[in-house]
């Protein structure tokens, strides 16, 4: 089963960078085969908690693939996870979390775990989507830059 981890210590806050992460609509903007995000519902449960439930559509040259996921944005505890519903995926699991750093900035981890339920989708657009989660962290501190300011590299 195809995964992927990555940790990136980035300029920005935790907040920050959750809320960047939480605001899903704004993926296509920005996010590598992101075409389009609508999300379905949105409840708050609670003590800071969020749960979404977004339909995703995901696009590569003539490929196009919409997956249905449940986010659910913890601020609280500073992780977001998407839990695979409805789509081409046999399993996905994403998971966030953002560490805060003393100097103001903090560390992103990021975790996804999928696994086609087609074997010919899964030859097809395996190695795109590992090479899209490869850019992701890229693609997120470049958003932060966008929508924070770039901050400040004095004293790093």
């Amino acid at each position: 089963m195809p995964s992927f981890r990555n940790s990136r210590r980035v300029r920005h806050s935790a907040p920050d960078m959750f809320e960047l992460v939480a605001d899903v609509g704004s993926y296509p903007e920005f996010v590598p085969l992101c075409e389009s995000i609508k999300v379905r519902r949105h409840v708050a449960s609670g003590e800071g908690v969020e749960i979404l439930i977004a339909d995703m559509t995901v696009a590569y040259r003539v490929f196009r693939e919409t997956f249905t996921s449940q986010v659910t944005l913890d601020r609280p505890r500073l992780t977001i996870v998407v839990e695979y519903l409805d789509g081409p995926f046999s399993r996905l699991e994403n998971r966030w979390n953002f560490k805060e750093l003393e100097d103001g900035g903090c560390d992103v981890e990021f975790y996804i775990s999928y696994e086609f339920r087609s074997r010919t989708l899964g030859m097809l657009m395996g190695a795109m989507f590992d090479a899209a989660f490869r850019r992701f962290a890229e693609a997120f501190e470049k958003r932060a830059d966008h929508v924070y300011g770039r901050p400040d590299m004095a004293g790093a």
